[in-house]
Parts: structure tokens; sequence; C-alpha cells
């Protein structure tokens, strides 16, 4: 028979499984490692204004994705206030809104972001030339500027350096002197670029500094060339955008509307910490798609019990190499990976000496049940009855010893060690205590290579953060299945073989 498409469901697995996880590394940024950490911005915007004494609405403009930075987490405080935030073509806002407000009003509004290199930003849309109108003889004064400029550039990155050049020189002419008396610096730029043919608007950014406090927005000027676009600073003019600029607006909208008030100012408050990685993108994996699924998307009281029902393979995966390989004899197929699972919530050696107690209690006890002849059934019913005596009777005493770590012992599965109790009682009466004595170590050995491997950190994070790695674990799986040669330990039986 052929087991082409035996070795093709494997392939795709591990493929499959691999492409998976890569993806997650590349896409939401999830850490290979634990303990990695990232870079988090925090900033506090507070809104005053004085209300009316009638209805009040504020919009304010809010960050979105960009190049370098993401948003993980919103807050605002605004008592009394209705809140919406709300996404069109002018961007994101946030809108408060109440029926009735009088006196001094304090909105607040943080929002949390990762510092991210390899985030770019959607694809911003071209402003459209605006029509400019100009009285007289500020219509004159920017012709001449608008040709000066144009003379000594070749593209309308060129141009608005030369036009920004031009209002900075010492020397500046009158025509740039009798602009700049009338307009604002950047919306005047702005003007002057639409009206030569640039396609360019004003954009908000806040420079992001460590521990600052009481800061405002400054303005840039942001510059299309078919489509691409470059960001210039108004007073310097200088090209490029820093890497600590983080754009709040960007589709040339009021940053701050207020309807119903007076005297509305915004500033800004920040603070640059660091994070674990995995905390720092759990708002992203939230989100996830299908295709992107995971844990995080679910409650945190299922995404622990998760935590460790994905360990599972794990185990499953040591216990094949044993048995398969190295031909370890255990007591029950999967019973070590359960008990693994319970030496990771009673530590290594309060489990092992919890497990040979209730284990060597729990034979005796057996021994004496056996004369009774009783049935299957009613047998193991009594040993499971008898377990949990034993583990009552072991917490209880180590709760008046003192003992607090004997009483996770009742994290054992009862009926697993029941089962464990009666094979191995029935084990002796067959084959005698040296097989239990080999069947139980080899189950012993079992879970405890089983626990170091699934109680690892690593092992932890990669397996809650990269579903795919399940799908990695079921290839191995399946081709140490097909395995059919001699185990580690059977060679010294046929080692005579190889002698004659």
């Amino acid at each position: 028979m052929s087991r082409l498409p035996f070795y093709l469901i494997v392939g795709a697995l591990m493929i499959a499984g691999i492409a998976l996880s890569v993806h997650r590394h590349v896409q939401f940024e999830v850490p290979w490692t634990p303990g990695e950490q990232r870079q988090v911005w925090e900033i506090e915007t507070q809104v005053n204004f004085t209300a009316e004494g009638g209805p009040a609405m504020v919009d304010m403009a809010l960050p979105s994705h960009q190049q370098g930075y993401r948003v993980l987490t919103e807050n605002t405080a605004s008592p009394g206030y209705g809140l919406s935030f709300l996404e069109d073509e002018r961007g994101r806002r946030a809108q408060w809104s109440v029926r009735e407000a009088a006196g001094s009003q304090l909105l607040y509004y943080s929002v949390q972001l990762l510092v991210a290199p390899d985030a770019r930003p959607p694809q911003s849309q071209r402003p459209e030339l605006q029509e400019v109108v100009w009285e007289r003889p500020y219509d004159t004064a920017a012709s001449q500027v608008i040709e000066r400029a144009w003379q000594r550039s070749a593209t309308p990155f060129t141009f608005a350096r030369e036009l920004i050049r031009d209002f900075n020189d010492d020397r500046q002419g009158e025509n740039a002197r009798l602009l700049l008396n009338q307009f604002d610096r950047a919306p005047l730029l702005v003007r002057l670029l639409n009206e030569a043919g640039v396609h360019a608007r004003v954009v908000s950014g806040l420079m992001l500094e460590d521990g600052r406090r009481r800061q405002s927005l400054s303005s840039w000027v942001q510059v299309f060339d078919e489509d691409r676009w470059s960001l210039f600073n108004p007073m310097t003019g200088e090209q490029g955008r820093p890497d600590n600029l983080l754009l709040w607006e960007d589709s040339d909208q009021a940053v701050l509307e207020v309807q119903g008030g007076s005297n509305s100012r915004i500033s800004f408050s920040m603070i640059q910490h660091n994070q674990p990685a995995a905390a720092a993108v759990r708002n992203q994996l939230a989100n996830d798609t299908l295709i992107n699924f995971s844990i995080h998307s679910l409650p945190l009281e299922e995404q622990a019990l998760f935590q460790t029902i994905l360990l599972i393979p794990i185990g499953a995966l040591v216990v094949v190499l044993l048995r398969v390989f190295i031909g370890i004899k255990t007591s029950g197929t999967f019973m070590p990976v359960l008990i693994a699972l319970a030496f990771i919530q009673t530590t290594l050696m309060t489990g092992l000496i919890g497990f040979l107690l209730i284990v060597a209690v729990g034979l005796v006890i057996r021994s004496y049940l056996s004369y009774l002849n009783l049935l299957l059934v009613a047998r193991v019913s009594a040993v499971i009855i008898t377990v949990i005596a034993i583990i009552s009777i072991f917490s209880v005493l180590s709760y008046r010893f003192g003992l607090n770590a004997g009483l996770t012992i009742t994290f054992f599965p009862m009926i697993i060690l029941s089962w464990t109790i009666e094979r191995m009682s029935i084990l002796w009466e067959e084959e005698g205590p040296k097989e239990v004595l080999i069947q139980g170590g080899g189950s012993l050995l079992t879970a405890v290579l089983a626990y170091l491997a699934m109680n690892n950190p690593w092992v932890r994070h990669i397996t809650f953060n990269f579903l795919g790695v399940q799908m990695i674990l079921m290839s191995l799986i399946l081709l140490l299945g097909n395995y059919t040669g001699y185990r580690l330990l059977e060679l010294r039986r046929f080692k005579p073989v190889t002698e004659d």
C-alpha cells in the first residue's frame, strides 16, 4: 500500500503549522520567546472648556495605526457625558455630548501606543486641490513668491523646500513678510502649494518626549507627489518624519471642536515605559480573524484553562518518544501525562511524594479488597472512594502541621490514580513485584520528563501563543507512529545475536 498520502498529510500539517506560526510572529509581532519587552507610550489628553449652561458637544480627533506606532488601548473619563467613537473619511474621532452643562468642564482621554518599527499606515488619500482666493495686495505677493520658488525646483518636494526656505531666509523679501503678517505659516504654505498645483494639507503631530506634561500639538505640512508623500517642518523646512513624531490628526480637520462652550483648550502629557511583549500585543490578538484566531479572544478564565490544555500534546510527544524509541514501559498509555499535569499544579517534589504515598496506601487497601472477591466495577469504585479519603486525610494533616504545599495534592486526577492502583495490584498478582516496579518506575520517569518539558517557560509561551505548533506536534507524532524499528532498550536483548 502506498505511503504517499500519509507523507502528504504529514507534510501539509508541518507546513501549515510553520506558516501559521511565522505569520502570527510577523503580522501580529507575537514574540518567539517569553519575557521580551516592548516600548509603549502612554499619552493622556485633557480637554478644558467653559460650558454655557445648555447642551454641549465636544468633537476631538484621535490617533490611529500609523508608521512606527500601533494603538493598543484607549480609555476616557467623562462623568455625565455620553461618548461615541466615530470613524469616517475624516479619520477617527471621539465625540462627547451632554444635555446640560455649565461652568468649567474637564474631559480625559488616554491611549497606549506600541512602538512598532515595522508597522505601516494605511494608504493615505491625496487631498483635493483647494480653490485659493487672495485679496489684494496678497495675490500679487503670493504669485511672486510662488514664481521665485518654482524656478528653483523640479518636483513638488523640492518646490515645498524652496518655498519654506524663502520664508525662513533672513533676507526674506517684502512679499514673504507681507504674507506672514496676515496668515499662519502652515496654512499659508498649503495655500501657496495648492495654487501652484501641488497637493498638500496641514497635519497635526505630537512630539513624544518621556515625562513631558502639558504639551501641545505642532503643525506639519504633508506634501504629495503622485502616490508618495512627505512631511515638512514649516518652521525649518526639514523634510521627513522624525522618529518620535506621532501624527494625531492627518486629514486637515480641526483637532478639537466644541459646541455649546468657549475657551476650549487641549493639552497632552506622556510617559514611556516597557512592558512584556505578550501583554503589549494582547489587544491585537483579541481581534484576530478566523485565519489568525487565538486563545486571547476568550475570557481570561478560559484562557487559563487552555494554557494548561495546550501543554498536553507536548506530554504526549514525550510519551511517544520514550515508548516508541526507548521502549520504557508505563502503567497506562497516557497516565504519565496526567500525572505531569498534576505536578505542574503541585510542584515536582510535592507531587512525587504525594503520588508515592497515595499509591502505596492505595495498594495496601486494594490488597485487602482482593480477598473480598468483589466484581470489577464495585472494586474500582471502592478504590476511588479510598483514594478520595486518602487525599482528604493527607490534606488535613498537611494543614495541621503547617505544610501548605501538601494541600495541592487535591490536583491529582483521582480516577486515574484509582485505575493505576487497580492495574498495579493486578500486575502484582500476575507478574510479581518486579514488573510493578518496572512499570511504576517507568511511569514516574515519563511523568517527570513530561513535566520538565511541559513546565518549560519557552514551551508554555510557544504552545499558548502559536496554535500552529499543535499541527507541527501532530505531524511529528504521526511520523513517530510510523517507526517500526528496534527500541533502544531492546538492543540489549538482541546483543547475543549480533555476537554470533
